[in-house]
């Protein structure tokens, strides 16, 4: 168990919501404000910066190998698609003010030491690292020597450099670590989402797992959590029609809350293993049978087939003690309808 701001995350909590604003912000302050408000309002836990700049990701080159090919991104270079989708610097005070004047978490990935430092002096309650990052163990290192929690994404990553990611974290003394299993695909086809592998990563890792969500809609995110994800991470956009470098992978503010309401669901109904009678079911023991006398006898009478049966409601004896109770004798009168009980028989 670990917590941010306060709110504790993992297994005995419920799961913790983030939306990951990126550069859905489409350039604007004031939409990355809005932004900021509407995931509060749809029952978010947090909201997630990107904090980089185009010269902090890459170098403005024309070589062939620094241009996208595919993907939602096809055709850009590199440098021209950050300098896009950044989120100022500048902007970081006003966006981590307005949150907390809300009340809702705010917290980046920082792409460099640089965006460490930015954040550190906003006073950043945690930090993520991206997948892309996670093989960036010098940035590791430098993010876990602030002592915050951490969470990191696992796409396209090997065991050997997950491995190689959390080892840095921890030699670097930080101990609240959360793995979010992610397929680096936007967006990432749900027949290739792969969630059992949150518990592989819990197993062999000793983390807190959960899940950064690259599909379309919510299915996969509250399927993750009914296999154990204490973390969720959607992008997530006031509108996907208003366009953006990640609108298409990203989830609008209904699905945002009914996210939220269907995690806690999914959640609230894993409960804990056992054979206890459950609460709920307290009403319907009339609805089980049980053994009952179907007809009136005199005290001292003999019981027959004839007079007793198993029905509903479920008061006398279980069925399984028919056999046992032909054949013995009532102690007392019984009128039809009475539920047969050993303090009855003689």
């Amino acid at each position: 168990m670990t917590s941010i701001d306060g709110r504790k995350i993992g297994h005995g909590a419920p799961p913790y919501i983030i939306a990951e604003l990126s550069a859905n912000h489409n350039g604007k302050l004031e939409r990355a404000l809005e932004t900021i408000e509407a995931a509060k309002k749809c029952g978010a836990d947090a909201i997630k910066l990107q904090t980089y700049t185009a010269d902090t990701m890459t170098i403005d080159c024309d070589k062939p190998e620094f241009k996208i090919n595919g993907g939602p991104w096809d055709g850009y270079k590199l440098y021209d698609l950050y300098n896009w989708a950044q989120t100022p610097y500048e902007w970081h005070k006003a966006m981590f003010d307005h949150a907390r004047a809300l009340g809702v978490t705010v917290f980046s990935t920082p792409f460099d030491e640089s965006a460490v430092d930015l954040l550190e002096e906003l006073n950043a309650p945690a930090y993520k690292i991206a997948s892309f990052e996670m093989i960036d163990l010098p940035l590791i290192r430098y993010i876990a020597s602030t002592g915050k929690p951490i969470i990191m994404s696992t796409g396209m990553a090997s065991e050997q450099e997950i491995d190689e990611a959390v080892t840095t974290v921890r030699e670097a003394g930080c101990r609240d670590l959360v793995l979010l299993h992610c397929i680096s695909s936007y967006p990432a086809p749900m027949h290739k989402a792969n969630l059992r592998q949150m518990g592989e990563l819990e197993r062999r890792f000793d983390i807190i797992p959960g899940l950064s969500d690259h599909t379309l809609g919510t299915t996969a995110a509250v399927a993750a959590v009914a296999l154990g994800a204490c973390v969720i991470e959607k992008h997530f956009t006031l509108s996907r029609a208003d366009k953006g470098p990640d609108s298409a992978f990203s989830i609008e503010p209904a699905e945002l809350q009914r996210l939220c309401v269907d995690a806690y669901d999914a959640w609230s109904a894993l409960g804990v293993a056992g054979y206890d009678r459950q609460d709920a079911e307290a009403g319907n023991t009339l609805l089980r049978r049980s053994i009952y006398f179907v007809r009136d006898l005199p005290a001292g009478a003999i019981i027959t087939q004839n007079d007793i049966r198993r029905i509903r409601p479920g008061f006398g004896l279980p069925p399984k003690h028919f056999d046992t109770v032909l054949g013995k004798r009532v102690k007392f009168a019984v009128v039809r309808g009475t539920p047969v009980s050993w303090e009855l028989l003689g």
